[in-house]
């Protein structure tokens, strides 16, 4: 194999182990929106830090991190492909010369990737959000496996794993988008204007300046959080339609817009499209500031820049 096979092996294998540990950091909070967004009925009436109480004490303290394993196998591929294909498309939409700034192309080759992402991934993130929704003593599910096969034979063959797929492409555009966006101008301008006191030379090529890890985790928080807030609405609505067949109310939340509306009408803004918010601005800014930061370690680790 040439150096450039193995390039792709070790970006892949940045991507994953960047994706894994910074899902592992937040798995609690990520569970505790799952069951804020879609109202579980016995977290239902509580906020985000009694929820976060609540379930080691009806679940023990592996509550917290039910659904993680299928979000690992779930987020090294997807985390693996997401990078690797933004290297990919920004390749792509450079050679073809749009005649557009650098920052549009970094804005077009993070949504395209983060789809990408999406798509190759789904059905093992709809089966987390079935696994991490279940509380214990009413399992419908026994596992993984099992829960593909349930999902499968139940919900319409395979059709039932893209349940949510549109609000979570839709949103996801401007959340892939906007995050490499946001993350790549602030390097550039932290770059640019104050060399000295932001960046250090890469450790694999002096000739490289990169970001101190401090202000990578800043970059990569404020990057996380504006684009987090743009898209919240349709992640909202891509959990109730992936539950589908587990909540009461599933016959109104076939469409995306369908869903829209009937979390709007029944809950309203704050409540409703909202909730959980502040907890992802809580998850999100560690998970992306992890993530970022350890694929940047892993590139030097790993001879990528």
């Amino acid at each position: 194999a040439t150096r450039r096979d193995l390039y792709w092996l070790r970006s892949f294998i940045a991507g994953g182990v960047a994706g894994c540990c910074a899902k592992t950091t937040t798995a609690p909070l990520d569970r505790v929106k799952i069951l804020l967004q879609a109202h579980n009925h016995h977290y239902k009436h509580l906020g985000v830090f009694s929820t976060l109480c609540a379930v080691p004490k009806k679940e023990g303290y592996l509550g917290l991190y039910k659904g993680n394993g299928a979000m690992m196998i779930r987020i090294f591929p997807y985390g693996a492909i997401q990078f690797m294909a933004f290297d990919q498309y920004k390749k792509v939409v450079i050679k073809k010369q749009l005649g557009i700034s650098g920052h549009v192309h970094r804005l077009m080759a993070g949504s395209m990737a983060g789809i990408t992402a999406v798509i190759c991934t789904y059905p093992l993130d709809m089966v987390r959000v079935r696994l991490a929704f279940q509380v214990k003593g009413e399992h419908k599910y026994m596992g993984i496996i099992h829960a593909f096969k349930m999902i499968y034979t139940k919900e319409g063959g395979f059709t039932g794993f893209y349940r949510g797929l549109m609000p979570t492409v839709v949103g996801m555009a401007p959340y892939a988008g906007f995050s490499f966006f946001t993350f790549g101008t602030l390097k550039s301008i932290g770059l640019a204007q104050a060399p000295n006191l932001l960046g250090r030379p890469s450790l694999d090529n002096p000739d490289v300046l990169v970001l101190k890890t401090h202000v990578n985790l800043l970059c990569g928080g404020i990057a996380g959080a504006i684009a987090q807030t743009i898209s919240y609405p349709l992640d909202v609505t891509r959990r109730r339609m992936q539950l589908g067949a587990v909540l009461p109310d599933s016959e109104k939340c076939l469409t995306m817009v369908q869903t829209l509306k009937y979390v709007y009408q029944q809950h309203g803004i704050r409540r409703g499209l909202y909730r959980g918010l502040s907890l992802n601005y809580i998850r999100c800014i560690p998970s992306q500031a992890v993530a970022f930061t350890t694929y940047e370690l892993m590139k030097q680790f790993l001879y990528l820049n």
